[in-house]
């Protein structure tokens, strides 16, 4: 009977969608780069609230795993990503926080990250949906109950918090610019004689 509960759990319909807008944040999280910042941001303006609608929707469920998860983004992963999304946002990634459940309301002001923010809620989907496609319905389980449990301690509140940074940036009119941008190296241009000589074009003064 558990065994039946838990396949009519992970296959219901509200789960299945919440599995897919999830896979679709990942990707566009993944994607970034092959996009403008502001066609990045209208894509997460569009995909945050759906986000946090279909996780709200769902039931709370318990563990019936004692084994501990696997996770499967790893900080190489995280950092790659991070820096990005920081590329395309450049000094727009900072944003003043309203909520933060460390401090007292009022007590001091907060600067929090849209690249941060985003790559956190990111690593908790992308463990979810990548426990969740492997197909053994009890770690599918498990890896639902876990994805749910954050997004009421963490995740969903982030998700929130970035919505506001992010629909000021959509609708305000922010230059995203180069302004960060590091000017392009290439050999042989003046660079440094250690990396002249790696790529084999130093020039002779």
């Amino acid at each position: 009977m558990e065994n039946q509960d838990t396949h009519q759990i992970v296959y219901s319909k509200n789960v299945v969608e919440f599995v897919t807008v999830a896979n679709e944040y990942c990707a566009s999280v993944e994607n970034a780069a092959h996009y403008t910042a502001h066609e990045n941001l209208e894509k997460l303006q569009k995909l945050l609230p759906l986000l946090y609608l279909k996780a709200a929707v769902l039931p709370k469920i318990e563990r019936l795993l004692d084994e501990d998860l696997e996770h499967y983004v790893s900080e190489l992963d995280y950092n790659v990503l991070h820096q990005k999304w920081l590329q395309l946002l450049n000094e727009n990634d900072s944003f003043y926080e309203v909520f933060d459940p460390t401090i007292q309301f009022g007590q001091e002001t907060v600067t929090a990250s849209v690249s941060e923010n985003l790559l956190d809620i990111y690593q908790e989907l992308k463990d979810f949906i990548t426990s969740y496609s492997i197909g053994n319905e009890e770690v599918m389980h498990d890896a639902l109950a876990e994805c749910l449990y954050n997004f009421e301690h963490s995740w969903g509140q982030q998700l929130v918090n970035v919505l506001r940074a992010v629909h000021m940036l959509v609708y305000s009119d922010v230059d995203f610019g180069t302004a960060k941008e590091e000017k392009e190296i290439k050999p042989g241009k003046g660079n440094p004689q250690w990396l002249d000589e790696f790529w084999g074009t130093n020039e002779e003064i």
